[in-house]
């Protein structure tokens, strides 16, 4: 495998070359679209050359649960964009928090994370990390001054979304990595919902960027991924830990998302002119009761959006007013709307936190998080911003009645 003139592609190439052109390797065949590598094992031409590679005194691939070739393209374009020294593919979102964790980690450290986390990292965090002895204490997301009040002499790792699932608050990611940087503890930020094309932590002080893939990079609703990414000394803990466990991304599912990374330039911009529009339409809705966006003024980050993203996003979430009933009654009216949990899709989603992706925390949790029974989340496609808009106000106007 060779690598393509685009090797040479670096930090300051626009995104959209990048999203293309990053990465690229070609094999003897030189294939234009980058190759899909099913193997398992690689040969050699030698015992010498096999103990070389083995021994990694000679870059080369072995064994696909660490090194192939599809896998290693798609890293180093992720790597490109989010301006990292080096990506670890990991088989999901969550494998890839794990990786992390247990990369980084060891029994008595201490993490410090935002009460607005995805359900199943809080489940990772309290009831998996608990067991082997590492804790976790959780704060507010936009107070900075409670992180650094919450650091230990154990404590390890800051752990945050920005923007958070699913009410869209924001971290000031400058503000707490200055905080980090002063008391030597790791940052790790989860770009899952703004994706390289909307901010790029790393840049920002932010020491790690993890990512579900399954969500935008795929855009699809296709194939399940992960990604961590930093500098080469915290990747290769990370790396040491997927080499020996095994959470690997498939070369299949690689090749779809390295596949999907060259429209995510056109796909955000277009997800986020829909959602911004659709908030402010939600926003003078009379079933309405709140919306979360942060594009919209009225957002009370909407001046650090600007600051540190270059769009909304989009993901937004609305409070319906009647609770549970009449949330349920939105969702259930929808005619074109997928009912799903997942998000970052070319379809629109809609999903009722409270009972979906959340609803393995405590209620108490909930409640913390502002997640409240009257809650929807909706991840905007790319279909037309009238039908969207026409699907919704079935059931709010429903609940008008």
């Amino acid at each position: 495998m060779d690598h393509d003139r685009s090797e040479l592609l670096d930090s300051n190439f626009d995104d959209a070359t990048l999203a293309v052109r990053a990465g690229t390797m070609r094999s003897a065949f030189g294939e234009h679209s980058e190759g899909l590598f099913l193997t398992s094992s690689y040969v050699f031409a030698s015992a010498a050359e096999a103990a070389a590679r083995f021994s990694e005194s000679e870059p080369g691939y072995t064994y696909s649960r660490f090194t192939n070739p599809t896998v290693t393209m798609f890293e180093e374009r992720l790597a490109a964009m989010e301006h990292a020294e080096r990506c670890v593919a990991t088989a999901s979102g969550m494998s890839a928090i794990l990786s992390v964790c247990m990369g980084l980690l060891k029994s008595g450290d201490h993490i410090v994370a935002s009460l607005s986390l995805f359900g199943s990292t809080i489940g990772l965090f309290n009831n998996i990390l608990s067991r082997f002895g590492i804790t976790t204490t959780y704060v507010p997301l936009d107070d900075v001054s409670a992180w650094e009040a919450a650091i230990q002499p154990n404590t390890k790792l800051f752990y945050l979304e920005t923007p958070s699932n699913p009410l869209m608050e924001l971290a000031d990611i400058s503000a707490i990595a200055a905080v980090t940087k002063a008391r030597g503890v790791i940052l790790a930020v989860d770009n899952c919902f703004a994706t390289p094309i909307l901010q790029k932590p790393l840049t920002m002080g932010a020491d790690i960027v993890v990512h579900s893939a399954t969500k935008y990079i795929d855009g699809q609703g296709r194939v399940l991924g992960g990604a961590v990414l930093g500098n080469k000394d915290l990747m290769q803990q990370v790396f040491l830990f997927l080499r020996t466990a095994g959470p690997t991304l498939s070369a299949f599912n690689a090749w779809t998302l390295l596949k999907s990374l060259e429209t995510l330039p056109l796909r955000m911009e277009r997800h986020c002119q829909t959602a911004l529009a659709l908030a402010e339409w939600l926003e003078q809705h009379p079933a309405v009761e709140r919306v979360y966006h942060p594009g919209l003024a009225s957002h009370p980050q909407h001046a650090l959006a600007k600051q540190q993203q270059t769009m909304g996003g989009g993901v937004l979430s609305f409070i319906v007013k009647g609770g549970r009933e009449a949330a349920w009654q939105v969702i259930d009216a929808t005619r074109m709307i997928s009912i799903t949990g997942n998000l970052g899709d070319a379809k629109t989603t809609i999903t009722h936190p409270a009972s979906t992706t959340h609803f393995r925390i405590s209620p108490e949790a909930r409640e913390a998080a502002g997640v409240v029974e009257g809650l929807l989340r909706v991840s905007v496609g790319l279909e037309s911003l009238e039908d969207i808009r026409q699907d919704l106000s079935t059931g709010l106007d429903l609940c008008l009645r």
